[in-house]
């Protein structure tokens, strides 16, 4: 398998544009999953409950698929989700949310100055926000005997696996992660030492 990095934010950005009275506010999320996307987007309405829309877009990668999704929340359609959905593509962005919520200012914009608005907003909070590389790891288990701890610790330097948890008794469990390019060499390795085991 081969190795992937991607794009995304190190933590919550925020913008904001105005245009004849109506307000833009603009939230940007590192997320991980729908289940995420989900819960800020709640929040948020239960926080602006007074807002007349609140329009997102997100991409992100759950389950080795690829999820992308743009909402114009009562907005006509594709003048919100769509122009918020193109700042996080020109950003080159991954497992990002960006909500835009908007106060009505009592003059219409129009299609076109829906768009521009929507698209300004979502660009302010993501032009704020600091942008880091991520590089994609697999999860992975190894099982073995307390005698064995030399020999698998040795391995695990080796193959620079990030260790997420540890237990050590009789029977010992390290929970980490692995480049996936390097996966089945650790396997190759590991089959060679008796009574250890990766998943």
């Amino acid at each position: 398998m081969e190795d992937r990095t991607y794009k995304t934010i190190a933590k919550d950005a925020e913008g904001f544009y105005k245009e004849k009275g109506s307000k833009f506010m603009a939230f940007a999320y590192p997320v991980k999953n729908t289940t995420e996307v989900k819960e800020k987007v709640s929040e948020l309405k239960k926080e602006y409950y007074d807002a007349r829309h609140h329009c997102y877009a997100f991409i992100l990668e759950e389950n080795n698929q690829q999820i992308v999704r743009a909402n114009d929340d009562g907005e006509p359609g594709h003048s919100a989700g769509d122009p918020i959905l193109g700042q996080i593509k020109s950003f080159e962005l991954e497992n990002v949310l960006v909500v835009v919520v908007r106060y009505f200012g009592g003059t219409k914009l129009g299609v076109s100055g829906l768009i521009y608005a929507y698209k300004t907003a979502a660009e302010d909070a993501l032009s704020k926000a600091r942008i880091i590389e991520v590089v994609v790891k697999r999860r992975i288990e190894i099982s073995y005997p307390y005698t064995k701890t030399n020999e698998v610790m040795r391995l695990v330097g080796e193959f620079e696996v990030d260790i997420s948890s540890q237990l050590f008794e009789e029977s010992c469990l390290i929970v980490g992660q692995i480049l996936p390019s390097r996966f089945s060499q650790l396997k190759d390795k590991i089959t060679l030492v008796q009574d250890v085991f990766l998943t």
